[in-house]
């Protein structure tokens, strides 16, 4: 017996970054099919979805994203000339794509599931020494950056900031995004942090 698994459709822009649940993501659109998308997603109040590319490009035909990516929801947007459009997105929730479809205009839509996060967990004391760190860094860069409510006693929610501004490859970053245990994700940046020298003390 087969369990029905309930999904959603929503279209898709694949990037060549990582987008993190609440991030926040500032993009450039020309693109026909993106300012089409953009515009719908605007009029109806509805997200889109952010997937790494795994094969192809930005531009042009469509790439292959890989199968986890982030909602993004669209929070501004100015468009100074007609045919040039800029959009601040935040990120929602993580998904796995389930299936996907190219449509005549070339945008990607898939049938997604979302993730589930954990329960909220502290920031078990072994692994706070990466906090003073993202406190500057929040700290630095200002609230357009980093919207609050700033949850420095929030696992998840340190993990992925951490996972946004580490000076890291894009498929490590992907790696980051796909782990469900947020104190596993901690605990690997705490030791790139740690074998960079780039935590005090060390």
């Amino acid at each position: 017996m087969s369990i029905a698994i309930e999904t959603v459709e929503i279209p898709l822009f694949p990037l060549g970054t990582v987008l993190f649940p609440e991030g926040v993501l500032p993009l450039k659109l020309f693109e026909a099919r993106y300012l089409d998308m953009a515009a719908r997603c605007m009029r109806a109040n509805t997200p889109f979805g952010v997937c790494l590319i795994r094969k192809g490009a930005e531009v042009g035909a469509p790439a292959e994203p890989h199968e986890v990516g982030s909602i993004a929801r669209i929070t501004a947007w100015d468009m100074d000339k007609p045919g040039l459009l800029f959009i601040t997105a935040r990120g929602g929730e993580r998904f796995r794509i389930v299936a996907k479809t190219t449509r005549p205009d070339r945008l990607l839509t898939a049938h997604i599931t979302l993730l589930a996060e954990p329960p909220v967990q502290a920031v078990p004391q072994a692994l706070e020494d990466v906090l003073p760190l993202l406190r500057a860094i929040v700290t630095d860069a200002g609230d357009e950056a980093f919207p609050p409510p700033h949850r420095f006693d929030d696992a998840t929610w340190v993990g992925y900031r951490l996972s946004e501004i580490l000076p890291i490859p894009q498929l490590a970053r992907q790696r980051l995004l796909e782990l469900d245990d947020p104190i596993s994700r901690l605990e690997i940046i705490q030791a790139y942090l740690r074998q960079h020298k780039l935590l005090d003390g060390d």
